[in-house]
């Protein structure tokens, strides 16, 4: 009898660690994300499933190109994801259906078709990203009051492969259009 409640307390005791594990995971290093919607594509499609790294911001800002969760500022029980499209200090705005910074025209090869309104020009302030997404005219982004330049305390992580569906999954990259821009 003693040997059966030797093994129980032995899965007990792996089971909890597993659980704390797993908690300590989501919480601090990476976790799921289910795509909703088609604001992201042709780049991400509603379903798909990403990891999202939540290590890198601890040691750097997010970068220009980077696709990143964050919580909603109206309402951070919901996240969004978008492309990090301008960084503190960057003069960015829609000019004849074309994305500029920094007085830059951008060729984004990566977004589906080009955007109707003109926008801006705004300077990301401090402490902030502006993003987008890459349904430029499908999507609730940084053009919009209730999202804004979205501030660096909302992010929760930086998303990093397609893991679902098996077909589409693959590492997400960065436009080089958007990493070369100085």
């Amino acid at each position: 009898m003693a040997q059966v409640k030797s093994e129980i307390r032995e899965y007990a005791e792996s089971f909890v660690i597993a659980v704390l594990l797993a908690l300590f995971i989501i919480f601090f290093v990476a976790q799921s994300f289910l795509v909703q919607g088609d604001s992201m594509e042709p780049s991400l499609h509603d379903g798909e499933r990403l990891l999202v790294d939540k290590v890198t911001y601890r040691f750097r800002p997010p970068e220009r190109g980077e696709i990143i969760v964050f919580s909603f500022p109206k309402d951070p029980r919901r996240k969004f994801i978008k492309r990090v499209i301008g960084v503190p200090g960057d003069i960015v705005e829609i000019r004849d259906r074309q994305l500029v910074i920094n007085g830059v025209p951008i060729v984004e090869e990566y977004i589906r078709g080009p955007m109707y309104q003109p926008y801006g020009p705004i300077t990301v302030p401090e402490g902030t990203v502006w993003v987008l997404g890459d349904n430029r005219n499908n999507s609730e982004d940084s053009r919009f009051p209730d999202v804004g330049p979205v501030p660096l305390n909302l992010i929760v992580g930086r998303a990093l492969f397609v893991y679902w569906p098996l077909g589409e999954a693959g590492v997400i990259s960065v436009p080089r259009v958007l990493a070369d821009l100085k």
